[in-house]
């Protein structure tokens, strides 16, 4: 009786091929890898290890969580010269490119929130310059920054501030403290006594006098009087008038400016700058108007105005390396305040 050669293989035959097939070429694959892995050499392997974590920490900081470091003083005290933060980059959209193409989010900035954004002054040098500039910066953790201006100083490209005015709201300065209106009531708050009703404990700074308005606004009028050949009136020369050491800038120009106008009513100069700096500001929809805690040496939506919500890049997280100078701030001036003593840690998470 002849035996049946065409029985096909069972199921347990056929796994076994697959098998041996599959081990095969995996075993093939890593002889590949090795044979190509020696003849690249030592130094290949570090280039190549060198992109691959160079690579790992671009999308980390494009997309999720980036290095930045505290370039001014004016959000002393929340924050010090030279503090490092992690800033979330995810949470209000990123960037698919550094500088473009930024994604919507469904998270909106909150008032209180600490955000960076893009400074509405900055002049950009080209996008591809950009591109680079942040790209070194990030890869470096925020240690190389190379958009320097003439005197060798980073350019504020970004700035990290507090979201303070949101959009329906109407703000006012008065004698350097803010005042809310807020959309469909009649009434304004204090900045103070509405954090205060919030429960938010950062400290708002301020380093003009309230004794020191008076004098510095009859200075600022005196000088202009002075500088028009006019003899200044009895009543502004009647004391000693001088600028103090700290200044708010609002209440300065618009001083400044609302003798200008006085003088030159028909002047839409005068007119249009003195009354920027006394109606206040409405902020719009889409946009913000972010201030600095340190309010007398902060260059904030005061003077640019509301921010684009699209041009806000993330939300400060937390400090991971202190800083320890807080000597000067945007003005160069000094603070009032000595620094932290040595062997106090400032880290933890930015409120």
């Amino acid at each position: 009786m002849a035996l049946n050669t065409d029985t096909k293989p069972d199921f347990f035959d056929q796994l076994r091929l697959i098998t041996e097939k599959f081990l095969t070429q995996r075993k093939r694959i890593k002889r590949i890898k090795r044979e190509k892995q020696a003849r690249k050499g030592i130094i290949a392997d570090w280039i190549e290890a060198f992109l691959w974590a160079a690579g790992v920490v671009l999308l980390i900081n494009q997309y999720l969580f980036q290095a930045y470091q505290i370039p001014s003083g004016s959000m002393i005290d929340t924050l010090l010269i030279k503090d490092r933060v992690f800033v979330n980059k995810l949470i209000y959209g990123p960037e698919l490119l550094p500088g473009l193409c930024k994604l919507p989010s469904p998270i909106k900035p909150q008032r209180n929130d600490v955000i960076i954004f893009e400074s509405p002054s900055y002049i950009s040098r080209g996008t591809a310059f950009d591109i680079a500039q942040r790209i070194i910066y990030m890869l470096t953790f925020s240690i190389i920054d190379i958009d320097k201006d003439e005197m060798g100083r980073p350019k504020p490209h970004f700035l990290i501030k507090r979201a303070v005015g949101m959009p329906g709201d109407r703000v006012f300065n008065k004698y350097g403290d803010m005042y809310f209106q807020f959309s469909g009531e009649d009434k304004t708050i204090a900045e103070t006594d509405y954090n205060a009703q919030c429960g938010w404990t950062h400290r708002i700074r301020r380093l003009a006098h309230k004794d020191d308005y008076e004098s510095m606004i009859k200075a600022v009028k005196t000088d202009i009087w002075t500088r028009l050949g006019l003899e200044p009136p009895p009543y502004l020369t009647s004391m000693q008038n001088k600028l103090p050491e700290y200044a708010d800038g609002i209440t300065y120009y618009a001083s400044w400016y609302g003798t200008l106008h006085s003088f030159f009513p028909n002047d839409d100069r005068y007119t249009k700058q003195y009354y920027r700096k006394t109606l206040g500001w409405y902020i719009p929809e889409g946009r913000i108007l972010p201030l600095g805690d340190n309010r007398d040496n902060s260059t904030d939506g005061r003077f640019f105005g509301p921010v684009s919500s699209a041009k806000i890049l993330g939300k400060g997280l937390f400090i991971y390396w202190p800083g320890t100078a807080v000597e000067s701030g945007e003005t160069g001036a000094q603070t009032l305040e000595p620094p932290p003593k040595t062997g106090i840690r400032r880290v933890g998470i930015i409120r």
